[in-house]
C-alpha cells in the first residue's frame, strides 16, 4: 500500500515545539509602517509598547491561557529588546506583582513608559534573554539596545545570563546585517533551541528575524504549506511549528517509550496458541464423582 501522500512519520523524541511570537506594536511601528524611512529616527531607540500594543498583549495572553499553552510551555526565549521584553512578559508572566512578595518581579511598574503595574514571576516559565533572536542588526536606531544592567533592573527575574556584553557591541550604526547573515543567525539559534532540554519553547521575537529566518524552510513542503510557513508576522501573533532532527544529532532517548517483553521471555508462535486454544476446547469436562456412584 501506498503512503499517505504528502505525510511523514517522525519519532516523538526527535520533535520539539516553538511557539513563534512578534512583539506587540512599538512606538516605531506606528510611522515605520507608513514610511519605513521612520525606522531611521533617533527618537525610536529601543523602542517601547505603545498602548495599543498592550491591548493586544493582553489579548494573546488571554489566549495562552485559555488554550492551555500557560501551561505547557517550559521556557520563554526573547529578544533582549525593550518592545520583546515587554511583550514576553506581559503574555507569559505571572499576575500582578504586591511589594512583600518572596519573589523578584519579571517587571516593575511603568518599564518602558508602560503605565503597567508591575508583573509577578509567580506560577509561570522562566524567562531569559538571547541575542541571537534579535532583530536585523544595524543603522535602525529602534534595533538597538540598551545595556544590560538598564534591563536587570526594570525586568529583575528575566534571566540575561546568556548575554555576554553589558553594552550592544552588535549594533552597528553604519552596517546593516546583511539578508545571508541574518539568515545564518536564525539557523544558528533554532540549533540551540535543538540543543536545549525543554520540549515546548515559546519565543519572543521580531518580524525581520522571523521573515528571513522562515525562508530557508519549507523547501520540501506543498507551496501552501511553504507559504504558511514563510508568511508575515502581524504584531503580537503567535504561529506554532515544530523543529524535526532528520538527522542524528538529538541523541537523547525518548522519555515516552517502552521496550516491551518485561519480563523478557520466549514469543510463542501464534499456530501454537492458536492450536491450544483449540485442544482446550476439545478436552472433556470431568463429571461429579458422585453422579458415577448412583449409576
Amino acid at each position: 500500500m501506498e503512503n499517505g501522500a504528502g505525510l511523514s512519520l517522525y519519532p516523538l523524541h526527535r520533535c520539539k515545539t516553538i511557539h513563534l511570537v512578534r512583539h506587540a506594536q512599538g512606538i516605531h511601528n506606528v510611522d515605520g509602517e507608513k514610511s519605513y524611512k521612520a525606522y531611521m529616527r533617533p527618537e525610536f531607540f529601543d523602542a517601547h509598547i505603545t498602548q495599543l500594543g498592550w491591548q493586544q498583549i493582553d489579548n494573546l495572553r488571554k489566549h495562552v491561557h485559555e488554550s492551555g499553552l500557560s501551561k505547557r510551555i517550559d521556557l520563554v526565549v526573547t529578544s533582549p529588546l525593550l518592545r520583546t521584553l515587554q511583550t514576553a512578559v506581559g503574555v507569559f508572566g505571572g499576575g500582578g506583582y504586591t511589594t512583600g512578595m518572596d519573589v523578584l518581579p519579571l517587571m516593575i511598574a511603568n518599564a518602558g513608559n508602560s503605565a503597567r503595574a508591575a508583573i509577578s514571576s509567580l506560577n509561570c516559565p522562566p524567562i531569559a534573554a538571547a541575542e541571537l533572536c534579535r532583530e536585523h542588526l544595524g543603522v535602525h536606531p529602534c534595533d538597538k539596545r540598551r545595556s544590560i544592567s538598564d534591563y536587570q533592573f526594570l525586568f529583575p527575574a528575566v534571566d540575561f545570563s546568556l548575554i555576554e556584553s553589558d553594552e550592544d557591541v552588535l549594533w552597528k550604526a553604519d552596517v546593516r546585517e546583511t539578508r545571508e547573515e541574518l539568515i545564518a543567525r536564525g539557523l544558528e539559534f533554532l540549533n540551540w533551541l535543538w540543543t536545549r532540554k525543554e520540549k515546548e519553547i515559546a519565543v519572543v521575537t521580531h518580524s525581520g528575524f522571523l521573515s528571513h529566518t522562515l525562508t530557508a524552510f519549507g523547501n520540501d513542503c506543498h507551496p501552501l504549506v511553504k507559504k504558511e510557513i514563510c508568511k508575515h508576522f502581524a504584531n503580537c501573533e503567535l504561529r506554532s511549528i515544530v523543529i524535526v532532527d532528520r538527522s542524528m544529532v538529538g541523541s537523547d532517548s525518548s522519555t515516552t517509550n517502552y521496550p516491551g517483553k518485561i519480563p523478557l521471555g520466549l514469543d510463542i508462535p501464534s499456530d501454537a496458541v492458536d492450536g491450544r486454544k483449540v485442544k482446550e476446547q476439545k478436552q472433556p469436562v470431568d463429571s461429579d464423582p458422585k453422579e458415577h456412584e448412583k449409576m
